[in-house]
Formats: structure tokens, C-alpha cells, sequence
């Protein structure tokens, strides 16, 4: 068992991260550094407001950096990366840390301003959480280090900008670029399940969790985009807002999963049955 002792670094850092990032995309929102509004998020419901274009929509994801910060609080909580990969590398906790709340001001940059760059921003950060879990699942079932999930999680992030580059829209999920998304949390959940039946343990009701969440959220995704069912263009429901909000609590099921990994044979972590 690996011991670990209290740190405020994780917290520290993702603090650091997410005030200097909130604090440029206010900036660049009120000064207009992401150019001209060209309706990037039309497809997503909220009426066009004032200078924060789509206001519900931009504050839902605050949950990202609520969920960031979390993961943070817990990296640095003794025994709070359980006895597995993470608790023999903690950076990794605190750089999912830092991507997590990284989704919320970049996607906050789309839909606070609708334009070519926020959406750019706000896959670009989707390509890399997406890709963390991908390269950090085969980091582990390939039992190789950080610089081979670097090298998985750039493969990752470059092949789904060069997928989110075709112009085509496609059914249900409307862009390329969603879809090598979507392809890349499967993938990871697989290889995920592979390394519970293959020598580790995992609590797999987190993955179910991060799953199950994901699955609701994109089901009210489709219900509330423009023209919808339950697109209600000027209320304080948006289920693209619920849609955020719910990827988030997925991030921290995620994060979950991995705290719960210990070989077979070694007893649970401290705190295994916990939701905190």
C-alpha cells in the first residue's frame, strides 16, 4: 500500500487553473478577443441575450470547475487516491483535475459568445478529457508510464481535431467532432471494464455511474435542441445547461473509478463505500 500524506498542491494548482481561466474568458468575453458572434451555438436553444449570449447555458458550466475542484480536494486528502496507479502518481490526479475545470471556461467561451474560436475551445476541451481517459485506461493495460500517456492522449486530441474537421452534420450527434468524442469515452469504459476482468479491482458501480450519467445527458441534449420537444428558448431550463451539468458529475464518476483501483487479493481503500 502506498502512503500517502495531506497536500494542498493538487487544490493549490487547480485553484490557480481555474481563477486564471475564468478570469482571461471574462476578459476576452468583455473585450471581444473570440471575434464576431456567427451563431456557433444556434443548435443549443437559449435565446440570444446580451453581451453573455446564452447566459443559462454559459453559467451550467460552473459544475466542470465545481467538479475540477473536487477532484482536487480529494487528490490531496491522505489515502483520498486510494492504493492504486494514482496514489503512486498523484500529478496524474491533479492534471485531470486541471482538465476538468478547464470544460467549463472553455465551453463557457461558445456559449458566452457564439463565435468560430469558443467553438473551437470547447471541443478542443472535450478532445482532451476524452483522451486523458483513453490514454490513462491504456497506460494501465499496457502497464507503461506518464510519457506513454502523453504520447496516447496527443494521438488522441489530434485525431478527433482531425475528425471534428469534416463538414458533413451527421444524425443525432450533429457534428464529427461529437462523435470522436463519444467513440473515445466508449473505448475508454471498455478498456476500463477489460482491466477489471484482468487483474485489477475496480468498483465498477462508478463506472455504471459515469456511464448512466452520460447516457441521461445526452438524451436530454436531444430533447432541448432548437425546435425541439423541450426547447424553451427563454427559460431558465436548458437542457443543454442539464446536459453540462450532468457531464460533470460523470467526470467526478470517472475520477472515482480510478481512486477505486487496487489489485486482487489487497483490501479496499479508505473510504471505498463513500460518495464523498
Amino acid at each position: 500500500m502506498v502512503e500517502q500524506l495531506p497536500s494542498h498542491r493538487p487544490l493549490v494548482v487547480t485553484v490557480a487553473v481555474a481563477v486564471a481561466s475564468l478570469g482571461l474568458l471574462a476578459a476576452a468575453v468583455a473585450g471581444g478577443w473570440l471575434g464576431d458572434d456567427v451563431d456557433r451555438g444556434a443548435r443549443f436553444c437559449e435565446a440570444h441575450a446580451g453581451t453573455v449570449r446564452q447566459p443559462v447555458n454559459t453559467l451550467s458550466n460552473l459544475g466542470f470547475v465545481v467538479a475540477g475542484l473536487l477532484v482536487a480536494a480529494r487528490a490531496g486528502r491522505p489515502d483520498g487516491l486510494g492504493v492504486g496507479t494514482l496514489a503512486r502518481l498523484p500529478a496524474l490526479a491533479t492534471a485531470y483535475a486541471c482538465l476538468v475545470v478547464l470544460l467549463g471556461p472553455a465551453s463557457m467561451a461558445m456559449h458566452a459568445t457564439e463565435s468560430d474560436v469558443g467553438g473551437h475551445l470547447d471541443q478542443a476541451s472535450m478532445y482532451l478529457v476524452a483522451g486523458f481517459a483513453v490514454a490513462y485506461a491504456a497506460m494501465r493495460r499496457w502497464r507503461r508510464g506518464p510519457g506513454f500517456l502523453a504520447v496516447v492522449l496527443v494521438g488522441v486530441v489530434a485525431v478527433s481535431e482531425l475528425v471534428g474537421l469534416w463538414p458533413a452534420e451527421l444524425p443525432v450527434v450533429a457534428y464529427a467532432g461529437n462523435l470522436a468524442f463519444g467513440v473515445s469515452l466508449v473505448l475508454a469504459l471498455v478498456w476500463e471494464s477489460r482491466l477489471a476482468r484482468g487483474g485489477l479491482v475496480l468498483d465498477t458501480r462508478w463506472a455504471w455511474a459515469a456511464a448512466g450519467s452520460l447516457a441521461v445527458a445526452f438524451a436530454i441534449w436531444n430533447t432541448a435542441t432548437t425546435g425541439g420537444a423541450l426547447c424553451f428558448p427563454t427559460s431558465l431550463y436548458q437542457g443543454h445547461g442539464v446536459w453540462h451539468l450532468l457531464c460533470a458529475v460523470s467526470a467526478w464518476c470517472l475520477f472515482r473509478l480510478y481512486v477505486s483501483e487496487r489489485a486482487v487479493g489487497s483490501p479496499p481503500p479508505a473510504g471505498a463505500r463513500s460518495c464523498a
